[in-house]
């Protein structure tokens, strides 16, 4: 494993703890000190971790498809984080990149990255349990 590549799972990790913890503003504050240090670009793999964390080891074979009743009426951050872990599922990284752009641009990235990070954490209890 290279030092970036392990630097982005020590990221990823330190989101999730604070994220298990319910400190938000920890969250945000990994994802600034990950964005003052490598950019944008390593903000976008910490999340892409994240989805990799979702979507789990034992996801299907071949494309994956967005089946989220009433996606269009929820909340932006919400159809983001939906949107986004189904390109990490079916290794689309130009619409992941497009997504985070977007989200970017819309000055709703923090929100998007806090609920990616508050998902993923719901997904893991409720495997483990």
């Amino acid at each position: 494993m290279t030092d970036e590549a392990q630097q982005t799972l020590d990221d990823a990790t330190a989101v999730l703890r604070s994220a298990l913890a319910g400190d938000g503003d920890a969250v945000v504050g990994t994802f600034d000190a990950v964005v003052d240090r490598s950019g944008l670009a390593g903000a976008y793999g910490v999340a892409w971790c994240l989805a990799a964390a979702m979507v789990g080891d034992d996801a299907p074979t071949g494309g994956a498809a967005l089946d989220f009743p009433g996606i269009d009426q929820a909340a932006y951050d919400t159809r983001w984080v939906a949107r986004f872990v189904s390109a990490y599922a079916n290794d689309d990284v130009d619409t992941g990149e497009a997504l985070f752009g977007a989200a970017m641009a819309d000055g709703l990235l923090p929100d998007c990255l806090l609920t990616l990070a508050g998902s993923t954490v719901a997904t893991l209890r409720s495997r483990a349990g």
